[in-house]
């Protein structure tokens, strides 16, 4: 299995702390954001890694980074030269990945829980997405649960039909790319992650599973500061 981190996008909601930095080289805690997926990552045995990040801050990042050999693991680099999603910019993963499954997190999420049970129950074939309970579910993909299934996502929802999150956390066959070169681009221009798993939920071939312990994304100045909130709990 490979892994990816999408660490891309302008950090716009959480200017002007991202005025002259990338928002995942930001402190966390003790740490640059970008260190916890990484770190959970190679915790799982995950030592090939795919770093996308934009054009304006890749040199930081390498310098932050470099070859992985830090980190016990070997890192790729991927420009994603505009802003055209997340989907998008998994899709520039395809000849790093190959054939092989993938675990795909966005680099602004910061969780508890160990990634081990996840990865090691995923079939490597079809999808498995991370799920958590939230108190604002209309920030958030929501996924509709029926017993053991998931039959839809909507993204940021007025009304949701759950208060069920999709995380940034993914896990996909290579597939996905398929499914990715078919997307049309969203109202916001955008090549939607969304519509990426309702392709896997049509082919009922979406497994998932509820995230434990706490979770959070730290994309906006209140999700920023409850992530370090929670990482200077531990």
């Amino acid at each position: 299995m490979k892994g990816i981190i999408l660490a891309g996008g302008t950090g716009s909601r959480l200017y002007p702390l991202t005025k002259v930095t990338n928002k995942h080289l930001l402190p966390v805690g003790d740490q640059p954001m970008i260190y916890y997926p990484i770190r959970k990552l190679t915790d799982a045995g995950i030592e090939e890694i795919l770093i996308v990040t934009g054009t304006e801050h890749m040199g930081d990042v390498v310098n932050l980074l470099g070859s992985g050999k830090d980190f016990g693991c070997r890192f790729t680099y991927k420009v994603q030269d505009e802003a055209g999603g997340i989907a998008q910019a998994l899709g520039l993963a395809e000849n790093f990945v190959g054939d092989d499954s993938m675990t795909v997190i966005l680099g602004d999420n910061i969780f508890e829980t160990s990634l081990d049970k996840a990865i090691n129950s995923y079939p490597g074939k079809g999808a498995q997405i991370l799920l958590k309970e939230v108190d604002d579910p209309e920030r958030f993909g929501v996924a509709e649960v029926e017993g053991k299934k998931i039959v839809g996502i909507e993204e940021k929802p007025d009304q949701p039909k759950s208060d069920l999150a999709v995380t940034g956390v993914y896990m996909y066959d290579a597939r996905v790319f398929d499914f990715i070169r078919d997307l049309e681009p969203s109202d916001r221009g955008e090549l939607e992650i969304t519509d990426v798993n309702n392709h896997y939920i049509q082919e009922d071939a979406m497994r998932f599973s509820i995230m434990e312990g706490w979770w959070t994304d730290a994309g906006t100045p209140s999700s920023y500061k409850r992530a370090n909130k929670l990482v200077d709990s531990i």
